[in-house]
């Protein structure tokens, strides 16, 4: 379908699909890029080395629940699959959980809302979604 990224999603679902099949998730997971409300990560930046905050501070995953950036960027550089485990695990609970949060303002009438506060705040990170 070509349709991937957070914003694609958001845009497409307000044109009407309703129906998605993507790799973004697991693909970009595998090369370093999770996904998070801040916006897109590239946790094989050197600027993660002693970063240890969770990779999503408000997201209840298992990796954030429990492994630092730094833990993770220690992964990539080390060359290690589990680094690229803990990405597709989070970029596949992220996405689930913005479907969910998708269903939920089409049920309540705010989807537009939605749309526009979720791309603000991916948008403050700087590195776009």
């Amino acid at each position: 379908m070509g349709v991937g990224t957070p914003a694609n999603i958001l845009e497409s679902v307000e044109r009407g699909v309703d129906f998605f099949d993507c790799v973004y998730p697991s693909r970009n997971g595998r090369h370093g890029h999770a996904y998070t409300n801040l916006g897109r990560l590239n946790l094989s930046n050197a600027r993660f080395a002693l970063d240890d905050r969770p990779l999503d501070p408000g997201c209840n995953c298992p990796v954030c629940r429990r492994y630092s950036r730094a833990y993770i960027h220690h992964l990539f550089k080390a060359r290690e699959m589990l680094g690229m485990r803990f990405l597709v695990l989070h970029n596949l609970y992220f996405y689930n959980t913005m479907m969910e949060e998708i269903r939920n303002a089409l049920d309540e009438g705010r989807f537009s809302s939605y749309k526009k506060e979720k791309l603000e705040m991916m948008a403050r990170n700087g590195e776009e979604c």
